[in-house]
């Protein structure tokens, strides 16, 4: 089991928290649990509430829509992060690859926290629309090659 401490080191490594100061991520640690899945283990499946937002410790896990893979999550990435923003149900089915290790965060605890910590909310809204630009830019650009 990692410590606060040893969490917020490793918050600090994952990008949706970048922007997030090391106070923070104190907060953010202290709501996490740590869980662990053996390989071939369902974490979460599509269609069913979401309820929770994971970080890769150790291991990898398959994001996928049936048989077809939607990506692998690997140490520190971080998967189902949009239920921390809305209630919609899950989009991809998470299986454990190998055996994982992965902290948990609760939505419901992570609103309670941002009652408190508005920052935390700012510094993780910053993250997304920068990845979501890079998104918009990316498509756009495959669009204009297309094009020609």
């Amino acid at each position: 089991m990692l410590t606060v401490v040893e969490k917020v080191l490793f918050l600090q490594d994952v990008d949706i928290f970048q922007n997030t100061s090391t106070e923070d991520l104190a907060h953010i640690a202290a709501i996490t649990e740590e869980v662990h899945y053996q390989t071939g283990s369902e974490i979460f499946r599509e269609g069913e509430a979401s309820d929770s937002m994971y970080l890769v410790i150790e291991g990898k896990v398959r994001l996928h829509r049936g048989d077809q893979e939607v990506m692998t999550a690997q140490k520190k990435d971080a998967f189902g992060t949009w239920a921390l923003f809305d209630d919609q149900p899950r989009i991809v089915t998470a299986t454990a690859a190998a055996e994982v290790v992965l902290l948990r965060i609760d939505r419901e605890e992570f609103f309670d926290l941002l009652t408190d910590h508005s920052r935390i909310t700012q510094a993780m809204m910053k993250t997304l629309s920068t990845r979501l630009r890079n998104i918009v830019g990316r498509v756009g650009i495959e669009t204009t090659q297309r094009d020609e």
